[in-house]
């Protein structure tokens, strides 16, 4: 198990890991280039991962629980400093927690019930992670040009209307296998 599980898809995930409190630092002490490059190598490598993970063969059960863990992380890492700088909404990012620690209680009750160690992301939670990077982009590209400030707004309400939407699907399937 143990080395074998470490090869380069997941070196990129544990990579992306440690870019979450680097791009946290940088946008504390508000160097918004260095921290939007960082965010967006973050994705490169997201996408990267996940495509030598499948050309490569290189799939393991240590990916499918650290790529999911990265996103999180890397979100939830630049939506709290986001907040903390005063950049977005507390209540977003409440939102975006609470969707995802209740997301995390429920595959732990289902696990718990059905043995179950897999859930499969639907479009509406794909949408949702999308919409969250896109709100963290626009609220950095707002920081370095005005032109795109005025969406950051709607794209705000969009995207924690589409979170509690998805949060409640997440809920509904779960709801439906545990009364299989």
């Amino acid at each position: 198990m143990g080395l074998r599980m470490i090869n380069l898809a997941n070196s990129l995930t544990i990579f992306r890991i440690l870019m979450a409190p680097v791009i946290s630092i940088l946008l504390v002490y508000k160097y918004w280039r260095l921290g939007l490059a960082i965010f967006l190598l973050a994705g490169i490598t997201d996408a990267l991962d996940g495509f030598i993970a499948r050309s490569r063969g290189q799939r393991t059960e240590l990916g499918t629980i650290l790529d999911p863990l990265a996103d999180k992380l890397l979100l939830f890492a630049t939506f709290m400093t986001l907040v903390y700088i005063r950049q977005i909404p507390q209540w977003l990012f409440i939102i975006v927690v609470s969707r995802d620690l209740i997301l995390i209680g429920g595959f732990l009750v289902l696990y718990i019930f059905t043995g179950k160690t897999t859930v499969s992301v639907s479009k509406m939670g794909k949408l949702t992670t999308g919409l969250q990077v896109t709100t963290v982009l626009t609220t950095l590209l707002a920081r370095l040009s005005s032109g795109v400030g005025f969406y950051l707004s709607w794209l705000i309400y969009l995207a924690a209307a589409v979170t509690i939407l998805s949060g409640l699907d997440y809920v509904r399937r779960g709801a439906k296998v545990l009364s299989q």
